[in-house]
């Protein structure tokens, strides 16, 4: 998920530098995503989604937020 999640930087940063609407759009879009995750993620934690061990709750956080991080890459990374 690092890896992925470092690719998401530099192709946001790029299209984001690169201005525009499409810069625009993306910088917003990042921050309403961003906070729609962990609004997402919180309710699972509230409602028992994550489970009730520590490595459970641990690898089903990581696996809410590598699904967001490989949308994002496939996304971005399209020409």
């Amino acid at each position: 998920m690092g890896l992925e999640a470092s690719t998401v930087v530099g192709l946001r940063t790029l299209k984001i530098a690169a201005g525009g609407p499409a810069g625009h759009a993306e910088a917003q879009g990042m921050v309403a995503e961003k906070v729609q995750a962990a609004l997402d993620w919180q309710m699972k934690a509230m409602t028992g989604g994550l489970g009730f061990t520590a490595s459970g709750a641990a690898a089903k956080t990581l696996t809410h937020y590598r699904r967001k991080v490989r949308a994002n890459r496939r996304r971005l990374s399209k020409i």
